[in-house]
């Protein structure tokens, strides 16, 4: 059955069959004035109740329809003429297309003799308030992110950018969940080629339903089976607004608090709103720093253990005599103690993340000084592997992107493993695999490494220096200097 039939009570069969089961699903059936027969249909806790009652059902139940008109262009005419606090009304002359409504929040009204029904828009349900990023907290800036609505979400960048080139287009993606998402980009501004290929990708979807924008992120990368992301993820609008203007594109989803950027570099996540949010000078003191303990984070285990194990004639004689010192009662190998203070390490942080918040902080701090500290005592691990692995665990929480620390955890492993084998053979060696593989990547046709590998001079000095913004757009400061 497609079309709206003229007889309301095989409309009212058909849908009283589709949603068979569904407690939710409120249908109401009403007499008004002239003696018409009208039948309501709605979500309990999806729309306005009150809303309801005030502009349609007292209307219709006591003052009736218009006279000289027909009915349903009088019912139309009427809410939006008269009754204008519903807002959004329109007709809709498919059964498929009021299901598809009424699940999605509407009222759907039918009026028995029209060929056609009435959608309103009165949605109501509860949803989280807009409060401050939990995983990209700046010391300046916004305090605003984004929430679980897609149209709260579009309106935080649109109260940022205030100009019709900025263009959202719509997709419904997911076979039961119909989740939207929006394609956000400047006209003008932002790489038709990729709009061209996200728009393609999105439409080549087939899921059977969409919970998070992480099931898009995995559909369109380019390449899904590298450990680094090709997308950013971000729940700060001001961060989104920051990548629209810089010509990139950003996908919201609606039902997360993150939106998708694309496309972008390794260096993104490397990068922090703070950056541009404090003075330059220490913008750069921060970056070089931020840059450093990643390096740390990624190799500083697997340069311990080549240099302690393999090229002790590398570390000045006093230093190794007390490292060799330190490690007389240790039985394993140091590649093995480093390896097993690494395992513990993540799984403490793990732990430190699912447990409660209260729980979390406490089991992470605790667990990691009770265990190093009888671990040292008893012998089994060496006074050198706590500090080694200390400073990598606190060198990772540098890195601004949480998507970047799970690849850099990855190939700490991996270079570990190898220095342990090699030395620094088999650590250079893993660095040249991994160099390889990142200047292969490609994120939407734009190089993983750019603007260092292919080189870019005038890109590139973003990535060194973060220069004041007046040097940036290429213009000279006013003023007595």
């Amino acid at each position: 059955m497609g079309s709206i039939s003229n007889n309301l009570g095989k409309n009212e069969a058909y849908l009283r069959e589709q949603f068979l089961n569904c407690s939710d699903i409120i249908f109401r059936s009403f007499i008004m004035k002239d003696e018409s027969k009208l039948l309501l249909i709605y979500i309990d806790g999806m729309v306005r109740l009150q809303s309801i009652e005030d502009n349609v059902l007292k209307p219709l139940i006591f003052n009736g329809l218009p006279q000289g008109i027909d009915k349903i262009e009088s019912l139309a005419e009427m809410f939006r003429c008269e009754w204008l606090p519903l807002t959004n009304v329109k007709t809709e002359e498919t059964l498929e297309g009021l299901i598809n409504h009424i699940l999605q929040g509407s009222l759907g009204i039918l009026v028995d003799g029209n060929v056609s029904s009435l959608i309103t828009q009165v949605q109501d349900y509860e949803m989280r308030s807009i409060e401050e990023p939990q995983k990209e907290s700046a010391l300046r800036g916004s305090k605003e992110g984004f929430v679980e609505n897609i149209r709260t979400n579009t309106s935080l960048i649109r109260r940022r950018i205030i100009h019709p080139n900025l263009k959202m287009e719509s997709f419904k993606i997911g076979k039961y969940t119909q989740t939207e998402v929006v394609l956000a980009y400047m006209q003008g501004v932002a790489d038709e080629r990729v709009l061209l290929e996200v728009r393609t990708k999105l439409n080549k979807i087939d899921l059977d339903g969409v919970i998070d924008s992480a099931y898009i992120e995995e559909w369109i990368e380019n390449s899904s089976f590298s450990i680094f992301s090709q997308i950013q993820n971000t729940e700060r609008p001001d961060i989104a607004v920051a990548s629209l203007l810089e010509g990139k594109v950003a996908l919201i989803t609606n039902g997360t608090p993150f939106a998708l950027i694309l496309p972008i570099t390794l260096w993104s996540g490397l990068q922090s709103a703070d950056d541009y949010f404090e003075r330059f000078v220490f913008a750069l003191l921060t970056r070089w720093i931020r840059y450093v303990m990643a390096f740390i984070s990624l190799a500083f285990p697997a340069i311990y253990v080549a240099l302690s194990t393999f090229h002790p004639e590398m570390i000045p004689t006093n230093l190794m005599i007390g490292i060799a010192t330190a490690r007389e009662s240790s039985p394993f190998p140091t590649v093995v103690e480093v390896f097993l203070m690494m395992f513990i390490f993540d799984g403490l942080q793990e732990a430190g993340v699912h447990l409660p918040n209260q729980l979390g902080p406490v089991v992470s701090i605790i667990g990691a000084l009770v265990i190093g500290q009888a671990a040292v005592e008893a012998g089994i691990i060496s006074t050198p592997i706590i500090i080694v692995i200390s400073l990598t665990g606190v060198a990772a929480y540098t890195i601004p992107r949480y998507s970047l620390m799970l690849p850099f955890r990855l190939i700490r492993y991996l270079l570990l493993f190898w220095s342990g084998f090699l030395g620094f053979v088999g650590f250079t060696f893993g660095v040249i695999v991994l160099l390889i593989h990142l200047v292969m990547l490609e994120s939407f046709g734009t190089p993983y490494l750019s603007p260092v590998a292919p080189f870019d001079g005038v890109r590139i000095k973003d990535l060194i220096i973060r220069y004041p913004f007046w040097v940036r757009n290429g213009q000279k400061k006013k003023g007595r200097d």
